[in-house]
């Protein structure tokens, strides 16, 4: 199958959208399936091929807003037809995972040739609206949702969600294509890095030493993955160390990079041992991740928080903020592991918590291992290739039956009729 994915920024390590679909498009490719994308950015420097080859549009530079979305490491892709055209005739399958322009007009070709097309529900328009401070504000999001609803979601059979979550959001909101949770999965690696903390720790147990901290002097290392924005709210952990009983051993590390680097480094300076900022590849995440003690997301919103299943993953126990907004919290499995969101005190009495039982934290960190087995790549893609196998066979299906035309389209036919006439 030749499947075409459609993303604005697909080359880089520091956005969850793009990671997934870097991870897909390998997992696709193992399967024997050919897999091209439609982006702005071929960067020279990739050294293995992610995909089998890119259509790429030069990039559009965003008026006033450019400088924070290269904070972000994503830009979008400028609407070249003739290149979306190309590459809409190339695939059997055409698979967009954010709703912008370049993606629009895949589509809009797609129905003009009846190309079986589907699309993704990865952004949430929050995670926009916080880069502005308004992403509590909820007229301005709910604008951004009915445009996505009435400009790409209500346009396809099928959208992939990451999570219930978002499934149940989008639904509400009265998006109409058949929904498919499925999450974007993680690598195997992150579980066999599980196995082998596991296998560590019972020989070391069997042998009578302890792996535990918790009755000495040590250094707790407490760590958190995402960019470093506002949404994400790095501020909240390193406020709670300050309320912690444990604020003299608690050493944070952020691994990503992002527009608040400068304020958490601020914010950090009267920490005892200030935050490290750290911005590395899987295997080194993986290790960084194996000498930690604590996970802790405190992001506000969330369509999953694939960086949270990594963590647990390899044993660690999470502390998630219990977001209304956020669909990380259905990983906690109990009580323990959630916080009020944007709460620094509340998530302190969860942090002194599980250091305060070591033992505890033990037994939960198998639990929550052996939980993240649920979330692998392999059957995720297994799950994408059956929705795409759907909307061929529905566009077969319903070949014989034009697509209604896109308003767009419909206004544009308009006026060259006009200008025809004139």
């Amino acid at each position: 199958m030749k499947i075409l994915f459609v993303i604005d920024s697909f080359y880089t390590t520091n956005n969850g959208t793009s990671i997934s679909a870097q991870r897909f498009a390998g997992e696709l490719r193992k399967r024997g399936h050919e897999v091209r994308v439609l982006c702005w950015d071929t960067p020279e420097y990739i050294e293995n091929k992610m995909t089998d080859g890119d259509f790429t549009t030069p990039k559009f530079y965003m008026p006033v807003f450019q400088p924070l979305m290269d904070k972000h490491d994503f830009s979008f892709a400028l609407n070249a037809k003739t290149i979306v055209h190309d590459a809409c005739d190339w695939a059997d399958i055409v698979h967009v995972f954010v709703p912008f322009g370049i993606e629009m007009e895949a589509i809009n070709y797609c129905h003009r040739i009846g190309k079986p097309v589907t699309a993704a529900f990865h952004i949430q328009p929050e995670n926009m609206t916080s880069s502005v401070s308004m992403g509590k504000v909820e007229w301005f999001n709910e604008m951004f949702y009915r445009s996505f609803r009435r400009n790409v979601y209500n346009r396809v059979r099928h959208v992939h969600v990451p999570s219930l979550f978002m499934g149940r959001m989008i639904a509400d909101r009265g998006y109409t294509a058949k929904i498919h949770v499925i999450s974007n999965g993680i690598q195997d690696e992150f579980m066999k890095a599980g196995e082998r903390k596991h296998l560590t720790q019972t020989l070391s147990q069997g042998e009578g030493a302890s792996s535990l901290k918790g009755d000495g002097k040590e250094v707790f290392k407490i760590m958190m993955i995402g960019r470093l924005s506002q949404e994400k709210r790095q501020d909240v952990i390193i406020n709670a160390v300050k309320y912690s009983k444990y604020a003299d051993r608690i050493q944070l590390v952020f691994a990503g990079r992002g527009p608040e680097y400068d304020k958490y480094v601020e914010l950090g300076k009267n920490l005892k041992h200030q935050p490290q900022f750290i911005y590395v590849g899987r295997d080194e995440l993986i290790e960084e991740l194996l000498t930690t003690d604590l996970y802790v997301h405190a992001s506000d919103m969330e369509s999953e928080a694939i960086s949270c299943i990594e963590a647990f993953a390899t044993g660690l126990v999470p502390v998630i903020a219990n977001s209304e907004v956020s669909a990380t919290p259905q990983f906690a499995l109990d009580g323990r592991s959630l916080f009020m969101p944007g709460n620094p005190k509340d998530l302190a009495r969860a942090i002194d918590y599980w250091l305060d039982h070591p033992e505890e934290r033990s037994h939960m960190e198998e639990q929550y291992r052996l939980a993240g087995r649920k979330y692998s790549l392999a059957a995720s893609v297994t799950a994408f290739e059956e929705m795409l196998n759907e909307e061929i066979q529905d566009n077969e299906e319903v070949a014989c039956m034009p697509v209604a035309p896109h308003r767009h389209e419909r206004c544009s036919r308009r006026i060259r009729r006009v200008a025809a006439i004139w």
